[in-house]
């Protein structure tokens, strides 16, 4: 089960507000559609990207192919980790883990926004 999930990852983190300010979600998800990590952040860059890269790879091991959206950041994250090769980009190939954001939004809205992001945090493990 374990090598078996490592075939094909996508990447994509969605934008969250708490208290007004806006946090990110990052989501890793498998070729299944399991949601394998979630990861808030307050920023969307290189580092925040390689953190989470990081941290999915250190509990699920490494994957096969990386697919990801369009952000530069996590180009640069798999650059420095030296997996650029196995990065697959495309306009509609991320939608894997674009629907895995539904049903939090949904969860979300009856939940009325979060207001810490200990509770964002918390919530995501719980329910991912």
């Amino acid at each position: 089960m374990r090598a078996y999930s490592n075939w094909q990852w996508h990447l994509d983190e969605v934008f969250v507000k708490i208290n007004g300010e806006i946090h990110y979600l990052w989501r890793a998800v498998d070729h299944e559609g399991e949601v394998l990590e979630s990861f808030v952040t307050k920023r969307r860059d290189r580092k925040a990207a390689l953190k989470f890269i990081r941290k999915t790879m250190k509990r699920h091991g490494r994957a096969h192919i990386f697919v990801t959206d369009m952000l530069r950041s996590y180009g640069a994250a798999l650059k420095v980790i030296g997996n650029l090769d196995r990065q697959e980009t495309g306009r509609w190939l991320s939608n894997r883990a674009e629907n895995s954001h539904q049903p939090f939004r949904r969860r979300e809205r009856a939940m009325l926004r979060f207001r810490r992001m200990r509770t964002l945090q918390e919530f995501v493990a719980v329910h991912a």
